[in-house]
């Protein structure tokens, strides 16, 4: 099993980037997750809302492709990017990837 490099950026400050080994397969929000990375996942990361909505800054040839029910999803998330995808639909292909996580605080209320 190939392992790579994912660079996880946070639009809130007080959170430092940082860089963790993502493995083919494995999901952006898994990693997140298993790193104590807070990460909205309302459904489970099941494709079934848009609260683990990321903000793929390199690498989205690293990903499988957005299916048509992500892209219904994300046009429900909170403020859309092109460049936006569902964290639990991230499943690494090969090669590395940087996300940038959006503010958090409007789940969380802090």
């Amino acid at each position: 099993m190939n392992v790579f490099s994912i660079k996880i950026n946070f639009e809130e400050k007080d959170h430092e980037p940082v860089e963790l080994p993502i493995a083919e397969g494995e999901s952006v929000l898994d990693v997140c997750l298993e790193n104590g990375i807070d990460l909205q996942h309302n459904c489970g990361g099941v494709c079934g809302c848009s609260t683990c909505q990321v903000y793929v800054t390199k690498g989205m040839d690293s990903i499988q492709e957005i299916s048509d029910k992500e892209e219904d999803f994300i046009d429900r998330a909170i403020s859309p990017k092109i460049t936006s995808r569902l964290a639990c639909q991230c499943i690494m292909i090969d090669g590395d990837i940087e996300v940038t996580i959006p503010n958090q605080s409007h789940f969380m209320g802090h």
